[in-house]
């Protein structure tokens, strides 16, 4: 099969399907190999899921702890850093739990649920979910009741209802920049892209499905997808996608000295 002929199939985050940048990647990429890229945008973990199933040819997602069991059990290979956000925590402007200006999430997520302030939680399995309850966690929190809520949808729409609802949620910064002038909520919580917490920071990978699983799949242009991604063009593309003149994303792919830790899982000496 000719490149030209292929399809690739990528499964990714909603936040880069909602912020519009995989359709300038997309795009670029398509100019230099004529190929078209179709788009699957769910939650870090049903992409995952996908690739174990082997219904696509690569993913962009962003839960290290998800990718690295990935990893390990041989669904994936060949990672590569792309980017980061960092993640916020937005509310309503009348904050009612009292958190706008707090450095840490954890005393913000503590001070929501003993105020029984409205929180929507995506609750999808997604990297922004899994970050949410690592933060409960660390908060020493199992959040419930009638004041904790859950969407069961992607960012975009999760910010929506959080804005319609009054409700206090998680976002990464990116999808909150490309909608807030259509949202009633406003950062509360600061990430490390502003000089917040370090908790929040919200890096994103790239994985090929491992051939030896799933022969059919089209690694050959997975990893020209990869390839372009990490390059100095797709590294720019990332760099130079902004909202107001604010970035989205910041890129990591090159680095001054190579990284190999990127490329398996983070335990793999066991």
């Amino acid at each position: 099969m000719s490149l030209a002929a292929a399809e690739l199939v990528l499964a990714t985050t909603t936040s880069t399907y909602d912020t519009g940048l995989l359709d300038a990647l997309n795009r670029a990429f398509a100019e230099l190999f004529g190929v078209k890229v179709k788009v699957i945008a769910v939650g870090t973990g049903a992409a995952l899921e996908l690739a174990k199933r082997g219904v696509v040819d690569l993913v962009l997602v962003h839960a290290r702890p998800l990718e690295d069991r990935y990893l390990a059990e041989g669904w994936l290979i060949n990672r590569r850093d792309v980017m980061f956000n960092d993640f916020v925590v937005v509310g309503p402007p009348e904050d009612p739990a009292g958190v706008k200006g707090l450095t840490a999430a954890t005393e913000a997520f503590r001070r929501i649920a003993a105020a029984k302030a409205r929180f929507l939680s995506r609750g999808d399995n997604s990297g922004t979910h899994f970050r949410e309850m690592e933060i409960w966690e660390a908060a020493g929190i199992e959040p419930g009741g009638k004041w904790y809520l859950i969407s069961g949808k992607g960012m975009g729409e999760n910010l929506i209802q959080a804005s319609l609802m009054g409700a206090y949620t998680l976002t990464d910064r990116g999808t909150f920049i490309a909608m807030r002038k259509n949202l009633d909520l406003e950062i509360v919580v600061e990430g490390p892209v502003k000089g917040g917490d370090p908790l929040l920071m919200n890096p994103y990978g790239v994985m090929a499905v491992n051939p030896a699983r799933f022969p059919d799949r089209n690694y050959v242009l997975a990893m020209a997808y990869i390839g372009f991604l990490t390059s100095p063009q797709g590294q720019r593309i990332i760099a130079e996608f902004t909202v107001e003149g604010e970035p989205l994303f910041y890129p990591t792919a090159l680095k001054a000295d190579p990284d190999f830790s990127e490329y398996v899982p983070r335990d793999w000496r066991g």
